[in-house]
């Protein structure tokens, strides 16, 4: 006979797959916040005269359930969208991309770009996504009415990608391998960037923590009536 440790291992070793398949067949989502930091190596912006000046982001990512489509919405503040909506040239905007591959965070190393959606390369290219100023072709990004820097939105397509596709990079993605960079005159390697990192659906908790419950139900049960 199985004690009633035994029986948990059991069910928690079927329950967790469980759990994580429900995940896999939901939307996932993911949220980044853009930093200086986060910068390999960290960036220091300053203007042209040596003064600090400040850049920051927030970004939101939704992989759809077929796991086809990665849908993002991006706002940035301190980088000049348009080349005038400051008077330094350091802050300009020149590209921005997803750059995702092998190199996890805390590794030292930069990931690739993997799909870009402002500038060069600009990779999406598919009609159902809206493509703003000031290029219909490279860019996805419109600039603040006042006040220096804009918002970002696009759709990475499964066959996309500068020389790779989202396909081919799902398992980096979905491993927290992936970030979101914002490059600019003064940092044409990046100024600040974000990772993605999943938050999972509520319901795939929810089955987790009830199932998780019932089997501690289960070992109190067991234990009682040893």
């Amino acid at each position: 006979m199985f004690g009633a440790g035994r029986w948990m291992q059991m069910a928690a070793a079927l329950l967790v797959p469980l759990a994580a398949s429900r995940l896999s067949a939901q939307p996932v989502t993911f949220i980044a916040n853009l930093t200086n930091g986060q910068e390999i190596p960290p960036t220091n912006p300053t203007t042209v005269t040596g003064a600090p000046r400040t850049s920051f982001g927030t970004a939101m990512f939704t992989l759809n359930a077929a796991h086809t489509q990665l849908a993002f919405q991006a706002t940035v503040w301190g980088i000049d969208f348009t080349g005038s909506q400051s008077t330094d040239p350091n802050d300009d905007l020149r590209n921005a991309h997803i750059h995702s591959g092998p190199n996890a965070p805390g590794s030292g190393l930069n990931n690739p770009v993997a799909w870009g959606f402002h500038g060069m390369p600009f990779n999406d290219l598919f009609l159902d996504d809206a493509n703003t100023i000031p290029n219909p072709l490279t860019d996805d990004c419109t600039a603040f009415a006042s006040g220096v820097g804009g918002m970002c939105s696009g759709v990475w397509n499964l066959l996309e990608g500068n020389g790779t596709t989202l396909q081919a990079q799902l398992p980096n993605i979905l491993a927290g391998n992936a970030y979101i960079n914002f490059h600019t005159a003064q940092f044409p390697g990046g100024e600040i960037r974000g990772y993605l990192t999943s938050t999972p659906e509520p319901s795939s908790y929810a089955l987790l923590a009830t199932g998780l419950g019932a089997l501690g139900a289960l070992g109190w049960r067991r234990r009682r009536s040893a």
